[in-house]
């Protein structure tokens, strides 16, 4: 069934996560373009805050503060949103935790905190915006996953499994939704490495600073994927080249990235700075000290501004999507190789 999308100026957005980076930005976005708000974070001040900013640029704003996690919440989140401007037409899933470190060295609790957050976070959003939606003339659902949706990597293993649990639970109720001809567009956007407050906001358990692994790209390439796919309906959305990459690779060379993976993830991902003894995160509870924050402001990675790839798919043919990521597998391929030609045994 097609779906028809409003303009954002016409549109209500519920984003979660929306006091720091991707969902920061977004928002800020949003606003920009006259979209009415309604804004969840776990940090209340924060999101007083960010709501004086905006509503003196003369948007209108709703807070609620609330943990994804707990399905309570999240059906405040959509009570205030129909109490407040009576529909929602485009429900963001973006809040979302981090660990840094091995499977075995990080605790169990943790693990299902990460979880909690990450993926029932997601649940608990996309059933109650279905629930609304669906009652209301339809809208877009917008799930924010990640390149690791399609691969694993290592020291972040529970992340990129609860990004695999976001990407099956997404397809599935698309099928479900479509099955029903229910008029919700389901959109999956995956990003590559972005320079957000995810690495300052993880829980680390590495012997140094935990970093994100090039390349790095602007926060606000991913806000606009995410405006854009409110607007237009759209399955999936990559958002920087390095994320189709990756998931060309590893859909058709497996073997050729987990080798790629072995041999530079475990450096790539620890900074040149020793770990900071009892610095704050965020994943049992809000940093409030790194609140309204959109950037971390990479200093080892140079940050990418653009990325051709997802401007050109955003409005690309079907066509041309297929040419780029055949190009993107291609590339994949070029650069495992100095990798596994490093891996390979000499022959006498």
């Amino acid at each position: 069934m097609s779906v028809k999308l409003r303009n954002i100026n016409e549109q209500v957005i519920v984003i979660t996560g929306a006091s720091s980076g991707i969902g920061l930005t977004t928002a800020r976005m949003a606003a920009e373009q006259g979209a009415k708000l309604v804004l969840a974070s776990r940090n209340g001040e924060a999101l007083d805050q960010l709501a004086s900013e905006l509503r003196r640029q003369g948007c209108q704003v709703a807070t609620v503060v609330a943990d994804v996690g707990n399905v309570h919440d999240v059906e405040r989140i959509g009570q205030t949103a129909l109490e407040r401007y009576g529909r929602i037409d485009t429900w963001v899933n973006n809040a979302g935790v981090g660990t840094f470190g091995r499977l075995e060295d990080v605790p169990l609790e943790d693990h299902q905190r990460l979880f909690q957050t990450n993926f029932w976070g997601v649940v608990n959003g996309s059933l109650e915006a279905v629930k609304r939606m669906k009652l209301r003339g339809g809208g877009a659902l917008i799930n924010v996953g990640s390149e690791v949706s399609d691969a694993p990597i290592p020291l972040q293993g529970m992340y990129a499994a609860s990004k695999h649990a976001v990407k099956a639970f997404t397809e599935s109720l698309r099928m479900e939704l479509d099955k029903d001809e229910a008029p919700v567009s389901v959109t999956l956007i995956k990003p590559a490495a972005i320079d957000t407050m995810f690495a300052l906001h993880a829980r680390n358990y590495m012997d140094k600073e935990a970093a994100l692994p090039a390349p790095v790209y602007a926060p606000e390439i991913v806000a606009k994927a995410i405006l854009h796919c409110a607007r237009h309906p759209k399955r999936e959305m990559f958002v920087g080249g390095a994320a189709k990459l990756v998931s060309s690779g590893y859909a058709h060379m497996p073997r050729l990235l987990d080798r790629y993976i072995r041999a530079t993830m475990f450096s790539q991902q620890k900074s040149r700075a020793d770990k900071q003894p009892g610095r704050p995160d965020a994943l049992h509870a809000p940093d409030r000290t790194n609140a309204l924050r959109e950037r971390q402001g990479m200093t080892e990675r140079k940050v990418k501004e653009t990325s051709a790839y997802t401007m050109l798919s955003l409005h690309s043919t079907s066509v041309v999507t297929a040419l780029l990521g055949g190009g993107a597998l291609f590339a994949a391929w070029k650069l495992a190789q100095p990798q596994m030609a490093r891996r390979r045994p000499q022959r006498r």
